[in-house]
């Protein structure tokens, strides 16, 4: 996402720099994000939709597996804390970005 010009309101200024800082933050991340094929981005946002749901990450994954077969992930009790922290930071990082864009976009 690129950066977006400044204005000269304080409180937009404001909203700017966050959003600006937080995706200077979240760079390397979202340089990931844009590698994925389609199948990944849909087998993502499966999961994160059910995270939303408020399904495990063990079932979230399960739903996932059975609609996006070939983008299936094999999980074990060693990778499934790492597995759970990756779609919950996605999920988080999808809902700051949208807040930061809604704010960035009111006048």
């Amino acid at each position: 996402m690129a950066k977006s010009k400044k204005t000269g309101n304080p409180k937009e200024k404001g909203v700017q720099e966050l959003l600006d800082t937080y995706l200077d933050s979240a760079a390397e991340f979202s340089e990931m994000l844009k590698e994925r094929t389609q199948g990944e981005i849909a087998y993502d946002y499966e999961v994160v939709a059910g995270l939303r749901r408020r399904l495990s990450i063990s079932k979230a994954l399960e739903v996932a597996n059975e609609k996006y077969p070939d983008e299936a992930l094999q999980w074990d009790d060693d990778t499934i804390v790492d597995i759970k922290a990756h779609y919950e930071y996605l999920m988080n990082h999808e809902d700051i970005l949208s807040k930061l864009t809604g704010l960035s976009s009111k006048k």
